[in-house]
């Protein structure tokens, strides 16, 4: 696509290319325009304003390889400056990449960071790998993590792969692998947990997930790899992907992720924190799934971070994880 026509200058017209065709209007121009909000950009295709080959159309038309699309020169209201990460944050990021060519970039995405800002957060990590890398092209999350889990987060810088992706993880091709503690003995060998999933609001509001037998299908595996009396150390491997789906499912065991101040049991939470545990004990250990455009098997780890190791040695469930 062209770039922004500048404010106050005539309407631009973009010719859209084969990495854009097939696009919904209204989703092509709230990628060209970030900061300018949806109603805006609505109301300038109801006017007019926007035109395709000439014409009006829907916000819902899908664009065709050598459209012409009129782009007018709108711009976002003035409000405070665009936030920029801090430089601490900016090391942080950049020290976390996994994986990188042209078409993705897989991070090891740091506990306590969302994926989006919102909420009173300025921005999340999308925002600020846009601002740190203004010429990686259109940065997209393939998928999110909750704002407490750690590991593999896949953005996208080409529209075709975000779609491939997106594909493939609605067909169960996407391999996601986590580690997590949970409270209690584990007994026997894996075990899946296949019980549906359904959104709703807590008391103050928040976003909650329960078992609901009219939910939406939800799957987990879990696979332990170090046992105590009173912890598990375990692999959780999604076949769906609910929001909170590990966290719910895993209560649904009766054995609560360590940390979980939305789902778990406060007592071994406050024990856990006794040890140093002072986040929610879930980390996307390692993505495989086959590269949009290359076709080949890529596979990305992320080692338990430093702070979840400690746990696991403080509690004296020793493993190859977390030693150095």
């Amino acid at each position: 696509m062209a770039a922004h026509p500048p404010i106050g200058s005539a309407p631009a017209l973009v010719r859209v290319d084969a990495e854009h065709a097939g696009q919904r209007l209204d989703n092509f121009l709230a990628a060209h325009f970030r900061k300018v909000p949806r109603a805006r950009l609505y109301r300038s295709v109801r006017t007019g304003e926007v035109r395709v080959n000439k014409g009006r159309v829907r916000p819902d038309h899908r664009l065709c390889e050598g459209d012409l699309v009129r782009l007018p020169p709108l711009c976002a209201p003035s409000a405070a400056p665009a936030a920029v990460p801090g430089e601490g944050l900016a090391r942080l990021l950049a020290a976390s990449v996994l994986f990188e060519d042209e078409y993705l970039l897989v991070l090891d995405k740091p506990s306590g960071l969302a994926v989006h800002g919102g909420s009173g957060r300025s921005f999340g990590l999308i925002e600020a790998m846009r601002a740190l890398r203004p010429h990686a092209g259109a940065l997209e999350l393939v998928h999110r993590l909750d704002r407490e889990t750690s590991g593999c987060l896949v953005l996208a810088k080409r529209r075709r792969a975000l779609l491939s992706l997106h594909e493939a993880l609605r067909e169960g091709e996407v391999d996601k692998r986590y580690r997590t503690l949970l409270k209690g003995r584990w007994r026997g060998g894996g075990r899946r947990v296949d019980r549906p999933l359904r959104r709703v609001s807590g008391r103050t509001g928040e976003r909650m997930v329960r078992l609901d037998a009219g939910g939406q299908e939800a799957s987990t595996a879990f696979t332990p790899l170090c046992v105590s009396a009173h912890a598990s150390f375990m692999e959780a491997r999604p076949h769906t992907g609910r929001t909170h789906q590990i966290r719910v499912h895993a209560c649904a065991l009766e054995m609560p992720i360590a940390g979980d101040a939305r789902y778990g049991d406060r007592a071994f939470n406050a024990q856990l924190r006794e040890q140093g545990l002072q986040r929610l004990f879930l980390h996307a250990s390692s993505l495989r799934f086959i590269h949009p455009v290359s076709g080949e098997s890529l596979q990305v780890r992320a080692p338990l971070p430093p702070a979840l190791a400690a746990v696991l040695a403080a509690i004296g469930l020793e493993t190859r994880e977390s030693t150095p």
